[in-house]
């Protein structure tokens, strides 16, 4: 299902991202196969447009934000084969630069960033090129010709950690992070406030497990948002302490937080985080309560449709409940395991949020 999105115009400080960039030779670019149209810098008159991603770590198909990103650029193609895109794979953050760099002299009318940490690297780019285009995912707008494309995931956090809190039979839930940086540590903000407010307003205790939002500095990280190992272990020493629904930001570190989940025999769930689980990692659907998702896909696809159109967005975008840019994805098989009154509360929870009832005070929240 397609949301209409709004575009915010909203300047300032945000989020950084997991990021990483690839190798800078053309070589590595993976076009996708599409009729396309010229590709001029002037695509208004024509509706064509040369789209050019650069990917985080973790490749095209990371079960995270890569692929959904990359599935925005594919959305866009598909319904005008006019857009030509490619992307270019990520393996360290050296490559930033070179990368950027080597996306742009290729010709490409616009270059998509996949990562907030390439913040700095595309505010020099953009400042010594001001009639190329860019965006830049997970960081605020740094020029007249950088769209920044920002998510308010502390929002979908919450209802994961309300949900968490109120499935839980242990009353105790974890989540742990790839890094710690802003774009994580802002689901983990969210998920730590909906626990706390299911307690307050049901006079309960549940226990949050590897983060609390009070200590910034401290936590559970995986350092690593490839080394599945890494969270199947994190996860099995969560379930040792007691917790039995856990909540991985760490791309596909998490796939090891489902393994885990799976050989628990059924003792232990997961709540999956940027794409819907039972969509990207289907093989673990029945161990996925929920997702908490970042809208990437459909904000890449209007960016990158817009563009095609002539009209290059400006400023920022920031994903809300509101707008559909974060939310819950579908209960699937957990569908008939959540009690009635447990959804209505999620949804008068969300409601709560849109309307500002709810306040969240994550610090890691798009200004």
């Amino acid at each position: 299902m397609r949301h209409p999105l709004k575009i915010v115009a909203a300047l300032g400080a945000a989020s950084l991202l997991i990021a990483g960039c690839g190798k800078p030779s053309s070589s590595n670019a993976t076009e996708q196969p599409s009729s396309s149209g010229p590709t001029s810098s002037a695509p208004a008159s024509t509706g064509s447009l040369k789209a050019c991603m650069v990917l985080d770590v973790g490749g095209v198909d990371d079960k995270s934000f890569n692929q959904s990103s990359w599935a925005g650029m594919q959305a866009a193609n598909k319904a005008n084969p006019n857009i030509k895109i490619s992307y270019i794979p990520s393996s360290s953050q050296n490559d930033y630069t070179p990368n950027l760099t080597a996306e742009t002299n290729k010709g490409c009318d616009t270059v998509i960033a996949v990562g907030g940490l390439m913040g700095t690297a595309v505010a020099k780019i953009a400042k010594k090129d001001p009639q190329q285009h860019y965006a830049e995912i997970d960081s605020p707008s740094s020029g007249k010709n950088v769209y920044g494309l920002q998510y308010n995931t502390a929002q979908g956090g919450f209802l994961g950690g309300y949900l968490a809190a109120a499935m839980t039979k242990t009353g105790k839930v974890a989540t742990y992070g790839g890094l710690n940086i802003p774009p994580v540590t802002i689901y983990m903000d969210g998920f730590w406030e909906g626990v706390q407010y299911f307690n307050k307003q049901k006079g309960k205790n549940v226990q949050v497990l590897g983060w609390d939002e009070k200590n910034q500095k401290g936590g559970t990280f995986a350092n690593s948002f490839t080394d599945s190992n890494k969270g199947k272990q994190i996860t099995q020493q969560f379930q040792q302490q007691g917790a039995d629904i856990v909540f991985p930001v760490a791309g596909g570190t998490g796939v090891g937080s489902a393994a885990a989940a799976a050989q628990s025999g059924g003792q232990l769930s997961v709540i999956w985080v940027d794409t819907d689980g039972c969509e990207s990692v289907s093989q673990y659907c029945k161990y996925f309560l929920t997702s908490v998702t970042k809208n990437l896909a459909d904000s890449v696809e209007e960016y990158v449709t817009k563009a095609a159109s002539g009209t290059f967005p400006k400023g920022n975008y920031v994903g809300t409940l509101a707008n559909d840019g974060t939310g819950l994805a579908p209960y699937h098989d957990f569908d008939s395991k959540v009690p009635a009154d447990v959804k209505s509360a999620v949804d008068q929870v969300k409601q709560d949020i849109i309307s500002g009832k709810i306040k969240i005070t994550s610090p890691s929240q798009p200004q």
